[in-house]
């Protein structure tokens, strides 16, 4: 697998008639940590929903390793995409080790029984989240920031090619902020790929190579994270109560400002 992901414009309508996404595109290559960005109601989540394959567009096209994401049977999608959603609409009863091992079924043999790599592997998972002192717990015992962490921890250990992740830091302390990023650039470094949708743009300076700024269900700017988290790239998209400044490394730092003109 070559861990590539392409979307070239992708509109999305749901039920009620609201369209979401009006033509969105993106390429992700081997390697790459890209961050989307974006106001509220800009269409990144739907369109993460999209490349997934949870949500089918209404035209345009989500190719994986050069074949169609909503053409791939459930379990060689599994193995080329995993996903992190913001959270779980129902918590299931079971220990945190066994969801997240949960996610290791599409490399399960035929009788799905967990073997002592597969075990291997969700510890490590989880280790590298900073969640490995709550493996025996129930997930309904977790807190927010716990249930996140466990999520991320999960997509790791299902080792696709491809990890899409919504706002994984919602619920998190700023250290376990920088423990979920990291192990996300850990996995990069190694040869996979990254999407994360985030509001966290200083993260995203930190550990994405690249930023998608989206609006109003389109993508309207890409390109090396310094070139877009500007003045003026942002306050057209954001409006104009930001500070600009620089990291120690020069990477941008962007924060909310109430004294700005």
């Amino acid at each position: 697998m070559v861990n590539r992901l392409v979307a070239e414009h992708v509109a999305f309508e749901y039920s009620n008639g609201v369209a979401a996404l009006a033509g969105a595109s993106l390429e992700l290559a081997r390697g790459e940590l890209v961050a989307v960005i974006g106001p509220n109601g800009s269409g990144k989540s739907t369109f993460l929903r999209c490349l997934a394959g949870l949500l089918v567009p209404k035209s345009g096209t989500v190719v994986v390793d050069g074949e169609e994401v909503v053409a791939l049977p459930p379990r060689e999608r599994a193995c080329r995409l995993a996903v992190v959603p913001q959270f779980l609409p129902r918590l299931p009863d079971v220990r945190v080790q066994d969801f997240v091992l949960g996610g290791r079924y599409a490399h399960l043999g035929r009788w799905r029984s967990a073997k002592p790599h597969d075990r291997a592997v969700v510890r490590a998972a989880l280790s590298s989240c900073d969640a490995g002192d709550v493996e025996s717990r129930l997930m309904s015992e977790l807190s927010g920031g716990q249930r996140q962490r466990v999520l991320v921890a999960r997509a790791i250990a299902q080792e696709a090619g491809v990890l899409l992740v919504d706002e994984p830091t919602n619920s998190l302390d700023p250290e376990h902020q920088l423990a979920v990023f990291r192990s996300i650039a850990e996995l990069v470094a190694g040869g996979r790929s990254a999407l994360v949708v985030t509001h966290d743009l200083n993260l995203a300076s930190q550990f994405a190579s690249r930023a998608i700024v989206m609006q109003a269900g389109r993508t309207i700017t890409e390109g090396p994270v310094d070139r877009v988290l500007t003045r003026e790239v942002l306050e057209p998209v954001y409006g104009p109560h930001l500070f600009f400044g620089r990291f120690a490394n020069g990477r941008p730092i962007v924060v909310p400002w109430a004294d700005a003109r």
